[in-house]
């Protein structure tokens, strides 16, 4: 199964490509999308659609999984992270391919084992399970991986839950 994890945001849009073979993970390609804040709004958000919809199709994923939106105490950055996803979701409806959602708490338990683990804490399980030589940077490419991860890693029932909501 290859997975493509994206982890939300218009100020930097991280993505990450894992493939699972003979019961191993291993990254395909990750990195991010940053926006200038000087762009329109509507610019950087075609922008972020636009490469979605070109590593899907220049990958062919199996499913594409997404980091849910975490409402904190910034509202302007909850909507922003929003209007990404949105972004995000356009194109992979366009492209035909299944996308899943998780709350950040799932995907740091997933990759963890602790739903309140730190960035740098998830940088470098994400390193040790796609065995890579250095910690995927910057942190949005590891949160990237990291849901890409949850995902292949997820019971089937538990995927078929999500995708039908």
């Amino acid at each position: 199964m290859k997975v493509l994890g994206i982890d939300p945001g218009t100020a930097a849009c991280g993505y990450g490509i894992v493939q699972g073979s003979g019961g191993r993970l291993q990254a395909v390609e990750f990195g991010w999308w940053p926006t200038s804040p000087r762009e329109a709004l509507e610019l950087r958000l075609k922008r972020i659609h636009d490469a979605v919809a070109e590593l899907i199709a220049r990958h062919e994923p199996d499913a594409v999984a997404l980091e849910e939106s975490f409402v904190g105490a910034d509202a302007r950055i909850a909507l922003s992270v929003g209007q990404a996803r949105g972004a995000a979701l356009v194109a992979c409806a366009t492209a035909r391919v299944q996308c899943t959602e998780y709350p950040p708490a799932s995907v740091k338990s997933a990759v963890c084992g602790y739903g309140r683990a730190e960035k740098t804490q998830v940088q470098r399980m994400v390193k040790a399970i796609l065995g890579l030589s250095e910690a995927p940077q910057p942190h949005h490419a590891a949160d990237a991986l990291a849901v890409a991860i949850c995902h292949a890693l997820a019971p089937p029932l538990a995927v078929l839950a999500r995708a039908a909501r």
